[in-house]
């Protein structure tokens, strides 16, 4: 299954959020996977961003769904990559070298 990075940004409403509940975390990554997306390992995070999350999803389109939901409840502000695992990009390479040879 792909897997996506999600860094996301909370906005002053999000951190007041956190704040007077921080069980919340659980509560989004809850409804993250209610979306068919799950949550694989996550991060606070000091500086620009507040989270990195490592998600698994069955294709951009889920993902897609995931970032728009999250994002439009203006609590936080999500950017996403597609991620592929390092094993998976050596063989590639490999593939790629081996048609070039």
């Amino acid at each position: 299954m792909p897997y996506y990075m999600m860094l996301t940004k909370l906005t002053d409403h999000g951190r007041k959020t956190l704040m007077k509940n921080p069980g919340r975390v659980w509560e989004v990554n809850k409804e993250v996977e209610d979306m068919g997306a799950k949550i694989l390992t996550q991060y606070a995070l000091l500086g620009e961003w507040d989270f990195v999350n490592i998600l698994e999803a069955p294709n951009n389109t889920v993902v897609a769904r995931v970032a728009s939901s999250l994002g439009s409840r203006g609590t936080l502000q999500p950017m996403t990559c597609a991620a592929i695992t390092v094993e998976d990009l050596v063989k590639e390479l490999q593939m790629a070298k081996a048609l070039n040879d």
